[in-house]
């Protein structure tokens, strides 16, 4: 039961771990990556589809991103739909080909953009702190029922703990690499 309980605890603190990672992906820095259009939905003929299953969606040079529909009709449909993604990019059109270069990030957007990065974070301590708390209140209620002796259930608390520690410093490592990276000019 302690093993299951803690089994599922890290797995669950893994999962938090990967929804920022995702989250930091989002916060773009001066560079361009694909994974920044992932959730621009284009109309294909009533339909909302991720842009990189209606074109074919790479990196250009650093700062540019290209998308190349399959379709010359949907051109200028997918313009319209990064345009109106609200990601404050400026899509142009070079035959079949929209380009889409980065904006050069002030020093003011970039203390922006790690005040963001900061909140992730620490809602993503909190997540990990609250799966802490679950697993231990699950622990004590086994222990008031007697289903586990006190001596196994302070062990697996300071496993839980030791756990919990181990993912909120992960989660310090991935601010301080994405501060560091907002920062590079």
């Amino acid at each position: 039961m302690i093993a299951e309980l803690k089994k599922t605890t890290e797995h669950k603190m893994q999962k938090s771990l990967e929804v920022l990672r995702l989250d930091l992906a989002k916060v773009r820095t001066g560079r361009a990556h694909t994974g920044l259009l992932d959730h621009v939905h284009v109309d294909y003929y009533g339909t909302p589809m991720p842009i990189n299953q209606v074109a074919n969606v790479t990196l250009l040079d650093a700062r540019t991103i290209g998308v190349q529909p399959w379709e010359k009709p949907m051109v200028p449909k997918v313009e319209k739909a990064i345009r109106d993604a609200d990601l404050g990019l400026n899509p142009a059109t070079q035959g079949d080909v929209v380009r889409v270069p980065m904006p050069v990030l002030t020093e003011e957007r970039r203390r922006d953009l790690i005040k963001v990065v900061k909140q992730e974070g620490e809602d993503a301590k909190i997540a990990v702190r609250n799966l802490r708390r679950d697993a231990i209140s699950h622990l004590k209620d086994a222990l008031k029922k007697h289903e586990i002796p006190e001596d196994e259930e302070r062990r697996a608390q300071d496993d839980v703990q030791k756990l919990t520690d181990r993912y909120v410093a992960e989660v310090d490592r991935m601010l301080a690499e994405k501060e560091k990276d907002l920062m590079a000019i």
